[in-house]
């Protein structure tokens, strides 16, 4: 653990999708964004925080040698496993926890492989909220109007106040996490985040101001964005090698564009 702290924080990296959404033969964590896979992007931004120890990524049991082989090539330092992934994010994120040592695990932060843009800063704030709280999230305001529909008809609006977009890294005490996956598997629980887990086992999320730039590359138009973000942040000098400091960036460019 780094120095100050008893235990140590965890960063689980969900990396075993398949990619359907983005409808190519590779797996979107995969696909290539200002030369390298996005995954490695992900993974530097976990390495160069302070506030993270160590990192277990979970990945497509077929690309588990290809995954170890291109983060030691990146240099990235922090990976202690990858593990097989399974057959939906939750059973993958299981597996991943089922690897860390609960002697040793303080806070475990669970992120998406295809959220390249998260900063050291985002990182370290919902750990430090976790650490506090025992759960904590990153999110946004949205700025759509929300309607639950039944079919092709609108049922109510939900006031758009109330409504947070969930983003990751979604942080927790490693116990909290733990016991929430245990209960989930014990009772047959589906869900399609972490925090609705803990949720259920009546725990409190807190929640953490997110920015809109942690985009989630899910589909093909996500990916051409996120490749004018990787020019805005590096250069255009970089948009085609290995990713560097970001640069100073002006107000206009703090949004996601």
């Amino acid at each position: 653990p780094s120095r100050g702290r008893c235990r140590m924080n965890y960063a689980i990296i969900a990396a075993g999708g398949t990619g359907r959404r983005m409808g190519g033969a590779r797996p979107k964590q995969f696909l290539e964004l200002g030369g390298e896979p996005i995954i490695v992007h992900t993974l530097r931004r976990f390495d160069a925080c302070e506030m993270i120890d160590a990192i277990v990524v979970a990945a497509p049991s077929e690309d588990v040698a290809a995954l170890l082989e291109l983060a030691g090539r990146a240099g990235i330092r922090k990976l202690e496993r990858v593990v097989p992934g399974g057959a939906e994010r939750q059973e993958s994120v299981a597996r991943a926890l089922s690897a860390i040592r609960p002697e040793s695990a303080g806070v475990v932060a669970v992120h998406d492989a295809v959220r390249p843009f998260v900063t050291s800063a985002e990182i370290a704030d919902v750990v430090a909220a976790a650490t506090r709280t025992g759960a904590a999230i990153l999110a946004v305001p949205s700025s759509d109007t929300i309607k639950i529909v039944d079919g092709s008809v609108v049922v109510r609006t939900i006031e758009r106040g109330t409504v947070m977009l969930a983003q990751t890294p979604q942080a927790f005490q490693f116990e909290v996490l733990r016991r929430a996956h245990a209960r989930a598997a014990a009772e047959g629980w589906t869900v399609t985040d972490d925090a609705s887990l803990v949720e259920q086992d009546c725990g409190t999320v807190t929640v953490v101001p997110g920015t809109p730039r942690n985009i989630k590359i899910t589909h093909p138009d996500d990916l051409a964005l996120a490749e004018l973000m990787y020019e805005e942040e590096f250069g255009r000098s970089h948009a085609r090698g290995r990713a560097r400091e970001p640069r100073a960036r002006s107000r206009r460019q703090r949004g996601v564009l």
